[in-house]
């Protein structure tokens, strides 16, 4: 994660937002007393909480475990071609 300082920040504000925004590159903004702070886009945040909800629910971490050895071992379910064709919406 780049780091700068919080007056770099203020002063390229728009820039470093939109920077932001389009590489999905959090900004880590360094001031001199301290109290850093990370300049992430709305939609990382979400992200990054909606992983951490399901790491920290131990029912979803169970399912996504069976599921991976379902899927090792070739055990479950496979759609047919017309169910194929409309999930992928052929």
């Amino acid at each position: 994660m780049e780091s700068i300082s919080v007056n770099q920040f203020r002063d390229n504000l728009r820039h470093f937002v939109e920077r932001v925004i389009s590489r999905h590159d959090p900004l880590k903004v360094v001031r001199r007393n301290g109290g850093d702070f990370v300049v992430i886009s709305a939609e990382d945040w979400e992200r990054e909480q909606e992983t951490l909800y399901i790491l920290q629910n131990a029912d979803l971490m169970k399912q996504i475990e069976e599921s991976l050895k379902t899927h090792e071992k070739r055990a479950g379910y496979t759609p047919t071609d017309k169910e194929m064709n409309e999930i992928v919406d052929i």
